[in-house]
Parts: structure tokens; C-alpha cells; sequence
């Protein structure tokens, strides 16, 4: 009698499962050769890789924090610097100023002085000048009184007053 065992996937008979089972294992051992140490490896690198990354994240997060500090104490130091310039421009501007205006009383003065001394000199040439002229008249009026041979003292004062009449005034 045969029997006719008809083969079915729904049941599986023992020589079916036991050569399944040889070829997941062997197939699980070669995969694990082949394929899940590199996958491991990468994974463990990647992993590497990412926390590298997150270090490198944080020391330039610290960077940034230092040289921000850092420039806020630079401008701090050059609005000083600015502050004290502006203060000694000031101080050299009024320094200066007051020097001009002392310099300018100065030459004033002097300017004063020499006017003062220049007119003193300009009176008293004035003043020669009006002597010798009134000498000189003087002389004129003498001698054309002497030169006239005058009667009496009336004739005198009138010849006088006729004589300055006459006489151009400068």
C-alpha cells in the first residue's frame, strides 16, 4: 500500500523543520559575520560621532559665551578710553581758549600801551609845534610893532588885533 502522504506548509513534518532550523541558524551565523558586526560597528561609531559633535557643540556654546564676555569687557574699556579722551579734548580745548584769551588781553594791552605812548609823543610834538608857531607869531607881531612907531596904546591893540586878523592860523 502506498500511502500517499500529501505534503502540505500548514504542517510541517520533522525532516521539514529540522532542515529550516539548519538554514535560519546558518543563515543567522553567517549575517552575524557578514553583516551585524559592520552594522554594530557603524552604529557604535555613529554614536561616537554624534556625542563628538554635541561636545564640540558645547565647548563652542562655551566659546561664544567667553568671547561675548570678552567683548562686552572690550567695549566697556573703549567707552572709558572714548570718555576720558572726550574729557582731556575738553580739558585741552578750554586750556587752549583761555590761553587765546590771555594772549589777547596781552597783545591789548600792549596795543593800549603803545597807543597811550604814541599819543603822549603826538601831544607833545603838538604841543612844541603850537609853541614854536606862537613863538614865531610872536616874533612877527613884535617886530612889525617895533618896525611901526606907534603914538599911543590904543594904536597899539588895534594894530594887535589887525595883525592876528591877518595872520592865517594853521
Amino acid at each position: 500500500m502506498i500511502f500517499l502522504i500529501s505534503f502540505t506548509p500548514f504542517q510541517p513534518t520533522f525532516g521539514l523543520a529540522f532542515w529550516s532550523l539548519v538554514i535560519f541558524l546558518l543563515f543567522w551565523f553567517i549575517m552575524s559575520r557578514v553583516a551585524f558586526k559592520p552594522i554594530a560597528e557603524a552604529l557604535s561609531k555613529r554614536e561616537h560621532d554624534i556625542q563628538d559633535s554635541l561636545d564640540q557643540a558645547k565647548n563652542a556654546k562655551l566659546e561664544i559665551a567667553n568671547m561675548k564676555a570678552e567683548n562686552d569687557k572690550l567695549l566697556a574699556e573703549a567707552r572709558e578710553e572714548r570718555t576720558i579722551m572726550l574729557n582731556e579734548a575738553k580739558d585741552q580745548k578750554n586750556k587752549m581758549i583761555s590761553e587765546a584769551k590771555d594772549q589777547a588781553k596781552e597783545e591789548a594791552s600792549k596795543i593800549m600801551q603803545n597807543a597811550q605812548v604814541e599819543i603822549e609823543s603826538q601831544k607833545l610834538a603838538a604841543k612844541q609845534s603850537l609853541k614854536a608857531e606862537v613863538g614865531t607869531m610872536a616874533l612877527d607881531i613884535a617886530e612889525q610893532v617895533i618896525r611901526k612907531d606907534l603914538k599911543n596904546d590904543s594904536s597899539q591893540v588895534d594894530l594887535v588885533n589887525s595883525l592876528v586878523s591877518n595872520l592865517k592860523l594853521n
